[in-house]
């Protein structure tokens, strides 16, 4: 791939978080291991809720999202087939600096990494409107919980994603809820977070190829373990090779090569019950890449 856009290449903006499973994701992209033929990706690495935002514009031709802002980005974007983060028994945590049952969190102020993250959605879903929020930076939720304050606020607990999923306990914070456990014992799905976003005004043959590629650079990175963690773990944050190989594992799998009859349903159903509990506006019917 050259180094500019010529006019036969279509240049692709990539928007992704800078976690490991996004990283091992991208890697065979963001290191031209793949032949893209006459598409160009660049890579843009920024915080979830901030790609979630910026994508009202569209700016971005392919993009992570949120499933829960998806319900407000449905005229812009599809969803790609392949790409998802779903969490198969396990998901977002809730986490405080003492144990609590998770009626004690009515009332209460929960820092959240954004109102339109999925994690948000889900702990509505599961607790109800009775708490208050602050939305604090996904990679500071650890801290302020432990700290109990932000930018003088009372902070009571803190609604976790990414790594600190797996290294809460090493703040000595205890775990109230695992939304991901909460959704699959309601539904009996994977809690489905976030997905890969591609612009509708590409046009049909594009959107299918860019699909495509995307699903090469996942099995490459799947097909080339090793090399792929070592590049994924500069974005693990102090994780250790072991626990980035266990988050990789977590949101990096047979799910993100296909979403699946069973992970459409999942979709689907939290779109109708962020709805039916007047969360999302409007009724979003999903829209994948055919």
């Amino acid at each position: 791939m050259s180094a500019t856009t010529s006019s036969a290449e279509k240049l692709i903006r990539v928007g992704h978080s800078p976690d490991p499973d996004d990283a091992f994701m991208f890697y065979a992209l963001a290191k031209d291991c793949l032949d893209t033929g006459k598409f160009r990706f660049t890579h843009e690495l920024v915080d979830i809720e901030t790609l979630n935002r910026r994508a009202f514009s569209g700016e971005l031709e392919l993009t992570a999202l949120s499933l829960h802002a998806y319900a407000y980005l449905a005229d812009k974007y599809m969803i790609c087939t392949c790409g998802a983060s779903m969490g198969d028994n396990y998901g977002p945590m809730v986490i405080a600096r003492e144990a609590r049952d998770i009626a004690s969190l009515k009332g209460q102020t929960i820092a959240v990494p954004g109102t339109l993250t999925t994690a948000f959605l889900a702990l509505k879903l599961c607790i109800g409107n009775d708490f208050k929020h602050v939305v604090v930076p996904f990679d500071e939720i650890l801290n302020v919980t432990e700290k109990g304050e932000f930018e003088g606020q009372k902070i009571d607990a803190g609604l976790c994603i990414h790594e600190g999923q797996l290294t809460y306990g090493e703040q000595n914070l205890h775990l109230i809820v695992d939304l991901g456990k909460w959704w699959m014992k309601e539904t009996g799905l994977p809690l489905p977070l976030g997905a890969n976003g591609i612009r509708k005004d590409l046009g049909t043959d594009d959107i299918r190829e860019v699909n495509r590629i995307l699903k090469e650079s996942i099995a490459y990175g799947l097909e080339h373990r090793g090399k792929a963690l070592d590049y994924a773990q500069g974005y693990g944050r102090g994780l250790d090779r072991a626990k980035a190989d266990e988050f990789v594992g977590m949101y990096v799998n047979d799910w993100t090569l296909d979403f699946g009859p069973r992970g459409r349903a999942a979709v689907k159903e939290l779109l109708k019950r962020g709805y039916e509990a007047g969360v999302i506006p409007k009724l979003v019917e999903p829209e994948f890449v055919d």
